[in-house]
């Protein structure tokens, strides 16, 4: 089994909806660390599981600068992103890591 991993950082906005008081519900952004993990049995012909800066287009094109409400259509708390962004590299995304902040990390990874 071939495994990659790629750090993408974003910078970008959303807001949450939640049913409590929160600063998070007043639009703020931060400065995402997206750790993305990708297998594959095989090899695509040019001997990759996904080309490195293709994983990077894919998520960097959608979310930097971007207000993450616009895109991601649930509440897009770290775990609504981290799922959203392995969905976005199937098949090859098994496990996302968001960190919104430091000591701040949500994951989903997909079961097999």
């Amino acid at each position: 089994m071939y495994k990659v991993k790629k750090r993408i950082v974003v910078s970008a906005a959303h807001y949450l909806t939640l049913d409590y008081e929160s600063k998070c519900s007043g639009i703020h952004g931060h400065n995402w660390v997206i750790d993305v993990y990708l297998k594959s049995p095989s090899l695509n012909a040019n001997g990759m599981v996904m080309d490195f800066s293709h994983i990077k287009k894919v998520i960097k094109d959608a979310l930097d600068h971007k207000m993450i409400n616009d895109v991601i259509k649930v509440n897009p708390t770290a775990e609504n992103i981290a799922y959203w962004i392995c969905q976005q590299l199937q098949p090859y995304c098994y496990r996302v890591d968001v960190e919104e902040s430091p000591n701040n990390t949500a994951s989903y990874e997909r079961d097999e």
